[in-house]
């Protein structure tokens, strides 16, 4: 806890004052370019990676990046994506899973839960990914079953978004895109999904 401090006592004496005329701005409205959807993991930094400022995305985190089909559980996630694409006008929401996931490997061995009721209830949500790597991808193992499946879910919570009534409305608009994003810890990278050719390649790849 010291250390959280004392990084909050930096961040008043070196940093807001700094930024004064954007916390000035924030306080009065904000305007973020993208919905952020991601993991819960303490190793994802949202901002870190896309190099933001404040205000800049609204960031919804839950574990495993999940995205409840519309109507299934309407709860805080729902909610969160119907604000930020009916009200804030976000025009874009990234999906991004992360390596190591531990819903992932959940999902691969759910034995691992059994005795957490709650994570275990959460990790049902993405029984569709469940399915769809035991059926299609029996053949792989280890590290690569789980990048896999962490891809795959990626896709799969791209699916559910799509159900929702505000995302759906400005896609067939075209005022809104989305994107699946799976961000490698031990390599920086982030792989994008190419809705085109169904595949994951290097965001940096993709924009050269």
């Amino acid at each position: 806890m010291e250390k959280l401090v004392e990084g909050f006592k930096k961040f008043q004496a070196e940093v807001f004052g700094s930024k004064r005329d954007l916390f000035t701005r924030l306080s009065r409205t904000q305007e973020p370019r993208a919905l952020f959807i991601t993991c819960s993991d303490s190793r994802i930094d949202p901002t870190l990676l896309t190099q933001t400022e404040p205000g800049e995305l609204f960031i919804l985190r839950n574990a495993g990046n999940i995205v409840p089909s519309y109507g299934g559980m309407m709860g805080g996630s729902t909610a969160t994506i119907e604000y930020a694409v009916s009200v804030l006008g976000v025009k874009h929401v990234i999906v991004c899973g992360h390596t190591d996931c531990g819903v992932m490997k959940a999902i691969l061995h759910p034995d691992t839960v059994e005795g957490l009721s709650a994570v275990k209830s959460w990790v049902a949500q993405a029984e569709t990914t469940r399915r769809i790597v035991r059926e299609n991808y029996f053949d792989l193992k280890g590290d690569e079953l789980l990048v896999t499946t962490i891809q795959e879910n990626v896709r799969v919570q791209l699916d559910h978004l799509r159900t929702h009534p505000g995302v759906a409305a400005r896609l067939r608009r075209g005022t809104l895109d989305i994107h699946g994003w799976v961000y490698s810890i031990p390599t920086g990278d982030i792989w994008t999904f190419d809705d085109e050719k169904g595949v994951f390649k290097s965001l940096v790849d993709s924009v050269t």
